[in-house]
């Protein structure tokens, strides 16, 4: 099977971590007898410094043409002060222009580092594994927003039509049914309407997953018991900001947001893969980053875009067995035996 995936590295450690996805992804593809194929596509703050635009339309219309996309980082001081424009606009851009509207961020702890969480082993238990389901295209981050003309007061809009709500929770009810079908839906009901719509519609689909365990959290609630007991979540589906919030804050508990990767998903089987962690300026180009983030990312994309599980429980096996062997990139040992980056994409290669 041929597959054919546009890559994004992007800026700072983005170049680093998916040069060594792609190594994996290469050596699973030789051992199941699949080909991938990569166009490489500039987006982020390297856009800018070539084109002026951090998402030039090249990108987006040759990223259209793809199976699916495999982003690295993007952004940088080196471009915090240009007017008007910011390597971050070119994620919102990919987002809304490839019909992203799903962002799936796993959270797990693995037992191997369970030393890095900040939370006390009682509480984590044999490990946290987490799902949070985040609406990405919609909400208040892509709802009317401005000044009043005297600038004294400004305005950001948070609105949500049923479609975009429901085609987010089918995602969650869907993940739940192949994990411990348990929804958690966080909203701000008490206060908001579009929340009180989120709960009707959750109320709506319900029926069609009699097997899914559906309960509700307010978001500040939410934000507390993932630390109090993050045990008792399974998938977590909520709107565009509260998941951003969120989800950041799981990846925190796991103990390392290198180790993290998300997915963001639109209608079939599209999809762009990309790790949790930003750009890292200060340690790009000096082969510390860790790349297990990007590699696992690549598992998600052969599950969810390829319908290859086998080959995504390959690439997690192996990422597993590199650290039950004890091996550590600087971001979690810290230290003189600290793996690099290239030297950690071998060694899960060297046990795929």
């Amino acid at each position: 099977m041929n597959k054919k995936i546009a890559v994004i590295p992007g800026d700072g450690i983005g170049v680093e971590v998916v040069k060594e996805a792609i190594k994996v992804l290469d050596a699973v593809g030789e051992k199941f007898g699949h080909t991938f194929s990569y166009e490489y596509l500039l987006a982020g703050g390297c856009a800018i410094d070539a084109t002026g635009k951090p998402l030039p339309e090249e990108t987006l219309e040759k990223a259209k043409q793809a199976d699916s996309v495999l982003l690295g980082a993007v952004g940088g001081p080196k471009w915090d002060n240009i007017p008007g424009i910011r390597p971050e606009q070119a994620l919102l851009g990919l987002r809304g222009g490839l019909g992203l509207y799903a962002n799936l961020r796993p959270a797990v702890m693995y037992k191997e580092l369970a030393s890095a969480c900040p939370l006390k082993s009682e509480i984590t238990g044999d490990g946290i594994d987490i799902m949070i389901v985040r609406e990405l295209t919609g909400g208040i981050y892509f709802g009317e927003s401005g000044r009043s003309e005297d600038g004294n007061s400004a305005y950001d809009t948070e609105s949500y039509s049923k479609k975009e709500i429901e085609r987010l929770l089918i995602q969650a009810f869907e993940i739940a049914m192949k994990r411990n079908k348990h929804v958690t839906v966080v909203d701000k009901a008490n206060i908001l309407e579009t929340s009180r719509m989120w709960r009707e519609v959750t109320r709506d689909i319900m029926p069609k997953y009699p097997e899914v365990k559906v309960d509700y959290l307010y978001v500040d609630n939410a934000s507390m018991q993932l630390v109090r007991n993050p045990l008792q979540f399974d998938v977590i589906a909520t709107s565009n900001i509260f998941g951003d919030i969120l989800s950041d804050e799981a990846s925190q508990i796991t103990g390392s947001i290198g180790m993290l990767p998300s997915a963001s998903l639109g209608e079939g089987t599209f999809g762009m893969y990309e790790p949790v962690h930003g750009s890292a300026p200060d340690i790009a180009g000096k082969n510390i980053a860790n790349p297990l983030a990007t590699i696992l990312s690549v598992a998600m994309m052969l599950r969810y875009s390829f319908a290859m599980k086998d080959e995504a429980d390959c690439i997690e096996n192996a990422v597993q067995k590199a650290l039950s062997d004890g091996l550590r990139t600087g971001d979690i040992a810290g230290g003189k035996d600290a793996l690099g980056t290239k030297e950690m994409g071998d060694a899960v290669v060297a046990r795929l």
